[in-house]
Formats: structure tokens, sequence, C-alpha cells
């Protein structure tokens, strides 16, 4: 009997199938490109060229004479508004006020988000999806429109929480000086807490279940496996709403805007954000605001790069 070698198949063009193989992605270049495209464009128009703007326009400012009969002229001054914002007491006060908002409020919303997660995570299949709409609703509500929702339970004369406490002897009030940024943490830990859990709840559902069965099997508690099993392997998810949380810190805007109608200590410069946009729009000082902006955009990006690299320094 003749033993025969097969032969691998010519494919068109004269090409062997191991070449068919690797140059077999190229011919999805033209797709991957008209996908990616729109997305890169938007990206660019909508954050990547206003970041440029306001950097180069951090770098002029409006003149005026002294007498105010000719027009305003727009000058070059170099890193003035820079040195500007970093030796105004409101810029660093504002600044000071939102790290101080950071540091309490994100911890304490991602622990609450990363509970309920874990929570769900054991919970029967029927139940999960239940509770998930339930927490998720904080976050359809918009910003502007949960602000000002929980502005009426902060007024003295509106709130029944306030009243429910004058009955037992207890004064309350949201918005004193020294509890005004706490209740804006409360609003934003009431809205964002459920969309991290979601997050969270993705990344533990994705976890594979075997694992979790071998880890009963050899006797691990519940507590236990959340702790030694399910979180490690959620870190990626932990990282994503960390960073996403910082920056939203930065942003924070809507919620001391709207409660700045009610709350004697909130003022314009109450956060950097309200502090650029007063600047711009009240003040017509566009080169300050702009550098504001690009400051705050720098605070936002070091923080969240040094979050990122001690959160997976710990994972090693």
């Amino acid at each position: 009997m003749t033993a025969t070698t097969a032969r691998p198949r010519a494919v068109r063009g004269g090409q062997s199938p191991r070449t068919a193989r690797r140059r077999g992605p190229r011919q999805f270049r033209g797709a991957i490109l008209a996908l990616t495209l729109p997305f890169v464009l938007l990206f660019l128009f909508v954050y990547v060229a206003p970041v440029i703007y306001a950097t180069g326009q951090s770098f002029f400012s409006l003149k005026t004479s002294a007498l105010g009969f000719e027009a305003p002229e727009t000058v070059f001054v170099g890193f003035d508004n820079y040195s500007k914002a970093l030796t105004s007491g409101e810029f660093w006060g504002a600044l000071g006020r939102i790290l101080l908002f950071g540091v309490v409020q994100v911890p304490l919303m991602l622990g609450v988000a990363l509970g309920l997660a874990l929570l769900l995570d054991s919970l029967a299949n029927r139940w999960v999806s239940v509770y998930r709409v339930i927490y998720f609703l904080p976050y359809a509500i918009p910003g502007v429109i949960a602000a000002v929702l929980w502005s009426y339970l902060y007024s003295p004369s509106l709130s029944p929480l306030v009243d429910a406490g004058n009955s037992l002897g207890v004064h309350l009030d949201f918005l004193a000086p020294s509890v005004v940024l706490w209740s804006m943490a409360n609003i934003t830990t009431w809205v964002f807490t459920g969309y991290n859990m979601l997050i969270l709840l993705s990344a533990l559902q994705a976890i594979p279940r075997d694992q979790l069965e071998a880890a009963r099997i050899d006797g691990a508690s519940e507590v236990r496996i959340a702790r030694s099993v399910k979180t490690p392997q959620i870190r990626p998810a932990l990282v994503l709403t960390g960073v996403n949380s910082i920056i939203g810190t930065i942003q924070l805007f809507n919620e001391p805007q709207v409660m700045r109608v009610i709350a004697d200590s909130v003022n314009s410069s109450y956060t950097p954000t309200m502090l650029a946009m007063g600047s711009a729009f009240v003040k017509n000082d566009y080169g300050y605001a702009a550098a504001v902006s690009v400051l705050l955009a720098l605070v936002a990006g070091l923080l969240s790069l040094v979050y990122y690299r001690v959160a997976m320094r710990r994972a090693e």
C-alpha cells in the first residue's frame, strides 16, 4: 500500500491556507475603519478640540482701556492667567473643597455599590433584575432634577425631615456652612451608587461559577468568598468606577449650582467649575476661566493616574 501525503488545498490567488489565514484580517480593515471613524471624529470634535482651544485661550486676556471708550482687545499674556489662578484664594478654596468631598464621598459610594453588587450576586436570579432596576432608577433622573428634589428635603421651610426633627427636639440644618457640602455628597451618592453597582455586578456575574462552587466545597463562607474570591477578580471594574468617580467629583457643578438658591454658604466660586463658569459668563474673563479649566483637567488626570497606579500595584 502506498502512503499518500495530503497537500493543503490551494486558495484563490495560489495562496496556501496558512498564508490566507495570516492575511485574512486585512480584508476587514475597510469595515473596521468605517465603524471606528465616526467615533474618532466625534471624540476629536467633542473632547480633543475643546481642550486644545481652551489651552490656547488660557494664554490670552481681554483688555479694556482705562477710560472705557475703546473696544476691548484680546492680548497675549503668557502664563499670567495661570499665575492668577494659582495665587488665588478662591481657586484653592474651591479645589480643597472638592478634594475633601472626594476623599469622603467616593470611597463611601463605591463601598455601598460594592456591597449591593455582592448582595445581588448572591441572590436568586429572579430577584436580581428587580433590585437592579430599583437601584438604577436614581441615575435615570437628570442631575439637576435630583438636586431640585433633594433641595425640597433640605429647605427648612419645606422639609418634612426638619419638621420631624423639630417634633423630636432635634434641630436639623442641612444647609449650614459645615453641613451643606455633605448634603451635596448625599445627593451624588444617591444618584450614582446604582450606576456603579451595575458595573460591579456585571463584573461579578462574569466570574466562572465553578470557582465559587470550589470555594464552597473547601468550606469557605459566603463572606470569605466575597472577600477573597469575588472582590479580587473585579478589581478592573473597581478601578473603572473609581476613575469615573474621581473625574465626576472634580466636575461637581449641578448640586452646588442648584443649592446656591437656598443656601447662603454656597457662592459663585464654591467649586472650580462654578468659578470658571462665573469668570467666563459673568466677568467675561475667558482667559482666566480657560486657565482654571486646564488646571482642573490636569488635577483630574493626575488623581486618576495616581489612583490607577496604586490600585493596579496592589493587584500585583
